[in-house]
């Protein structure tokens, strides 16, 4: 018989409050295609993308974590000091260690919460949400904070007519807690790592340590480029389109519900034409709203979610309670899908 004590948390768990923050520069189209050989139009038809925001140098991802992050706890109702842990996912903090989440947790003003970093590209959100859940479950932590941030900017190839356009910069939040009734359904997750090239950093770091610069690519002006986020477009839209749509479904069927119980779909904002073609694939009905925010906000990555969640909320596009499926998928290839009830 074993001699450890159970674990006692809540039933169940659900997000309690979202908040968002996007840096104050507005970066329309016209400043990309003074880079790259291409039209607004171009652009638009191939993305949907109109403008992005860039962060400044104080823009950094522990600041705009922290802005979007003290929304988020506002928004739930509680004190940053009940928060138990603080879940970072991000791509874009260069520092490797300490984790910023450690950063953030402090500026909070949390009491010694647990903090840590997580690396799952455009499903990095997805998987802290589901992280979160279990710690409020299990009884590791009453309010678990989760925030998904980037400053792609800083790893954007402004010369890569494929990618100059894509990438933008914030920081999305969501605070999880208890809950008396199920709210956050079944995580759909996994991996494709063999499809790992397709999207990847262009040069990796120990590259720049041995001081071995002759064969890493160079910039119009000769100049050695900063590793960047590249990608093979074709592959990543048809395994988006086709077996994203596949997962959203599983994520459905594992919370119980068809697409006609739903209200609004937050794909991850990765591209327009991606968002659309799953919502043909899956049947939305005309009365699901659908998330594209990608239109003002470029490709956030793991910001991209609780960003586009916080706006619909803000606008009133979606209001509280809804029942809204999540989607978020990218480097690795990873990919995470779960129904939630908004806050």
């Amino acid at each position: 018989m074993s001699k450890i004590k159970p674990s006692k948390g809540a039933p169940y768990a659900r997000i309690l409050g979202v908040g968002g923050y996007r840096p104050t520069r507005v970066v329309p189209n016209e400043v990309i295609l003074e880079r790259i050989d291409s039209s607004d139009e171009w652009i638009r038809s191939r993305s949907g993308i109109e403008t992005r925001h860039w962060a400044g140098p104080d823009e950094t991802v522990a600041a705009m974590s922290v802005e979007a992050a003290g929304k988020a706890i506002a928004d739930s109702g509680i004190d940053a000091e009940q928060i138990g842990a603080v879940v970072v996912s991000t791509v874009s903090h260069f520092s490797q260690t300490p984790a910023v989440a450690t950063e953030i947790a402090d500026k909070l003003g949390t009491n010694k919460a647990a903090a840590f970093d997580i690396s799952a590209g455009c499903a990095g959100f997805g998987y802290g949400l589901t992280l979160a859940k279990g710690m409020v479950v299990e009884g590791s932590a009453e309010y678990v904070l989760v925030i998904g941030v980037e400053r792609l900017s800083d790893l954007t190839d402004l010369e890569d007519r494929a990618t100059a356009f894509l990438f933008g910069d914030g920081a999305g939040a969501v605070v999880v807690g208890p809950s008396q009734e199920p709210a956050i359904g079944p995580t759909v997750w996994g991996s494709e790592g063999d499809k790992a090239g397709t999207i990847k950093q262009t040069v990796s770091w120990d590259r720049f340590r041995v001081g071995d610069l002759a064969e890493l690519p160079l910039d119009s002006e000769g100049n050695v480029k900063f590793p960047a986020i590249t990608q093979e477009g074709q592959a990543v839209f048809r395994w988006a389109v086709f077996e994203m749509a596949k997962v959203a479904q599983q994520a459905l069927d594992a919370a119980g519900i068809s697409s006609d119980d739903l209200d609004v779909f937050i794909p991850h904002q990765a591209n327009v034409r991606i968002i659309d073609s799953m919502v043909k694939t899956l049947k939305l009905p005309e009365h699901v709203t659908v998330a594209r925010d990608i239109r003002t906000t470029g490709n956030t990555s793991a910001a991209s979610i609780p960003l586009a969640m916080e706006r619909l909320l803000a606008t009133g596009e979606a209001k509280s309670g809804d029942t809204a499926l999540v989607i978020g998928f990218g480097a690795g290839l990873v990919y995470a899908a779960t129904v939630v009830t908004l806050p």
